[in-house]
């Protein structure tokens, strides 16, 4: 059991601890030195396609023009951004049912624990059948009524002639006979 023995590290704790904070560090810097990429590119973006607005020594009808173009701008941005809006959410449904569909096809969902439950027969008859059946079925009256037969009764005769006729094989006979 040499293999499965608790090996040393290679290195200690205050070295492994000594990299870990460099490496923190190094990738604090790497973050903000992305961040501040981000923001000069943002801002150069900005200046190419939004030139900065000269209002000084336009008339009040060069500013009221001025106003309605970026009106008419603003219109046409938030169209299409609504219209992406629009795309975006309609993909992301596609994507959401087309997932759904795969994970019905792989068949792993999960099969709640059936419980028992105790329905009455009018209960039982309202769900298979549905409302059809509103009042209560009785089941006795659709019973078939069977007559029972009355039980022959015997003629009640002298026990001694019985006794005398079936004593012997030959009363036995007839008790075998009669019982086939």
């Amino acid at each position: 059991c040499l293999l499965f023995q608790k090996q040393k590290p290679k290195i200690s704790a205050s070295r492994r601890l000594f990299l870990k904070t460099k490496l923190l560090k190094k990738a604090m810097t790497m973050l903000e030195n992305e961040k501040q990429v981000r923001k000069d590119e943002r801002e150069r973006i900005l200046a190419e396609r939004v030139p900065g607005l000269q209002l000084s020594g336009l008339s009040l009808q060069d500013l009221q023009n001025l106003c309605k173009e970026l009106h008419q701008k603003i219109d046409v941005v938030d169209e299409e951004r609504y219209d992406i809006a629009a795309k975006v959410s309609k993909n992301e449904r596609e994507i959401q049912d087309l997932s759904q569909k795969i994970f019905e096809l792989k068949g792993k969902m999960k099969r709640p624990n059936l419980r028992r439950v105790r329905v009455s027969a009018d209960a039982m008859l309202g769900a298979l059948l549905g409302s059809k059946v509103k009042e209560s079925v009785d089941f006795k009256a659709n019973l078939k009524t069977v007559k029972k037969e009355e039980e022959k009764k015997e003629e009640v005769t002298d026990w001694r002639k019985n006794v005398d006729a079936m004593s012997g094989m030959e009363g036995r006979k007839k008790l075998f006979d009669a019982g086939q």
